[in-house]
């Protein structure tokens, strides 16, 4: 959690709106030279030094965490209702929205044109209700059934149906809505908004986790054992200041076919997330919205997806054209990219990093290249890009008939330039 830099939804948030912003004091145990005994173990205390703000979010790679003491809050209770719009005003609503209730997030289903407004606030001790959220996405499922599930998926990828793509995700969508979401008013059945309820019961939205272990008979969606999901992630950040351009450019994009973001809507469409600035090096540099988008992927890396294009130049614009910051635990590398250039002490991290672990020994290549270490990001290999960029090692069509040429040696990062063979 504090080393990717996790965190919820709320510019309310009075200490900051990530787990990271809430650490009192740490212990870290790192490399030494001999004379330590060849270890290192730093305690690290919010006022002492400025070296916890490189700890709290450091990928890895300045030791082990070995102890944290975080700052606590007295129980309280939250009141959530989920509310349906249209997105025509999404642009000029989604900030102010975010002002008006402490802990609100939307989620945003572009093809449907329409998004979901999480009414959460928080609310006396003593107000009545007991509600728990045990979201259905994160249940334990049959089997049988989450197998049927990706089937369907794969088939409706491999054969480019972008019609049954979007049934599929409407069904699912209404499915939610009508199940609330997985809310009970009292833990077992749902009656009526507002669900009010203790904030650990509502924060926390999951009971597979703790479900009985049945010899699989049952698993989480997401489990590696069975046939069943296999999605990625993509993650960013923009500032508020920008937040509104870049939900009109998403939309004057999927006007030109809206069938193209149908891709997300089994997966609770685009989650926009509230996010404060952050004193820890590597963490969000001003108040802004993050953007989730989890999307199906398939066995075979080399498999393109369906509408694959839209959601790159989604990606793209969010990380070059309005200098997003990458989530450090849900991205593909075109996220990194120059991404070190975005943080103010993005140096001084670099600094603490040598400092306490001078040999490496926490680090890889995959971080070194993250941190701008070493060489870029980019994996050349021939054929045309499904990861973001693309680098063309000789003349060739990268989409037959449609137009569009790499050119030898040249880097891409337009992927309406260089499409999917």
């Amino acid at each position: 959690m504090l080393a990717t830099g996790a965190h919820g939804s709320s510019l309310w948030a009075r200490q900051g709106g990530a787990v990271h912003d809430y650490v009192a004091e740490m212990t870290m145990v790192s490399p030494g030279r001999a004379a330590d005994g060849y270890v290192r173990v730093r305690r690290l205390k919010e006022g002492d030094s400025t070296e916890i703000n490189a700890a709290k979010v450091s990928l890895g790679v300045l030791g082990a965490i070995y102890k944290v003491t975080f700052k606590l809050q007295p129980l309280f209770k939250r009141s959530l209702t989920y509310m349906q719009k249209d997105d025509k005003e999404l642009g000029d609503e989604a900030i102010a929205f975010g002002s008006k209730h402490e802990f609100a997030d939307l989620s945003w289903f572009p093809s449907q044109g329409k998004v979901i407004y999480r009414i959460d606030d928080r609310v006396p001790s003593n107000a009545v209700g007991n509600g728990i959220y045990d979201f259905i996405g994160f249940r334990a499922t049959l089997s049988s059934a989450l197998a049927i599930i990706r089937s369907v998926e794969d088939i409706q990828e491999s054969t480019k149906d972008a019609d049954a793509r979007c049934l599929s995700g409407k069904l699912l969508s209404s499915a939610l809505d009508s199940a609330a979401f997985g809310l009970t008013n009292d833990g077992l059945t749902f009656t009526a908004y507002p669900v009010i309820g203790y904030h650990n019961h509502l924060q926390a939205s999951g009971s597979c986790l703790d479900s009985a272990s049945d010899g699989l008979i049952t698993a989480c969606p997401w489990d590696s054992r069975i046939k069943a999901q296999f999605f990625h992630q993509t993650s960013f950040s923009i500032a508020l200041s920008d937040a509104k351009d870049f939900i009109h450019d998403v939309q004057t994009l999927v006007a030109l076919d809206p069938r193209s973001m149908c891709v997300i809507d089994q997966y609770n469409g685009i989650l926009i997330r509230y996010v404060t600035a952050s004193n820890a090096y590597l963490g969000k540099q001003e108040d802004g919205l993050d953007f989730d988008l989890t999307y199906y992927r398939s066995k075979d890396p080399a498999m393109p997806r369906l509408f694959e294009d839209v959601l790159e130049e989604i990606e793209q614009m969010a990380v070059f054209k309005y200098g997003g910051l990458p989530h450090w635990g849900k991205n593909r590398n075109v996220a990194f990219e120059g991404a070190m250039r975005k943080y103010k002490q993005g140096e001084e991290f670099v600094r603490v990093k040598e400092e306490y672990d001078p040999l490496g020994l926490f680090s890889s290549d995959w971080t070194d290249q993250v941190l701008g270490l070493r060489g870029g990001l980019m994996i050349v290999r021939d054929g045309c890009g499904l990861e973001g960029l693309c680098v063309c090692l000789e003349d060739r069509h990268c989409a037959p008939g449609e137009g569009f040429f790499c050119r030898p040696g040249k880097v891409y990062k337009n992927a309406r330039v260089c499409r999917n063979i």
